[in-house]
């Protein structure tokens, strides 16, 4: 079963709330480095400030590298599932 296919998302109960679950981690991710970058361009106003902001890009950056990591990491996740499906199918037909 390929990777990044809506069906895995929606085989049983425990997929769908493996997803969601990622989805939620997904979207703080997005609102952390949203608000980090906001903050950090607030800051760059001031000179005192400066090292803050800086600071804040990192970990706004490190946020948004997080975000692909989180959608590979669920769909391996859910592909997983969908395997461990198909094993217990193959064991209950011997």
């Amino acid at each position: 079963m390929p990777l990044f296919r809506q069906e895995n998302r929606q085989k049983t109960q425990e997929s769908r709330d493996l997803y969601a679950a990622y989805e939620i981690a997904h979207t703080a991710a997005d609102f952390g480095a949203a608000l980090s970058f906001l903050v950090g361009s607030i800051l760059f106003f001031w000179k005192d400030t400066e090292t803050a902001a800086i600071w804040l890009f990192v970990v706004g950056s490190l946020l948004f590298c997080l975000k692909p990591t989180l959608r590979l990491a669920r769909e391996i996740h859910l592909l997983s599932l969908g395997e461990v499906d198909k094993v217990a199918e193959r064991a209950e037909q011997t």
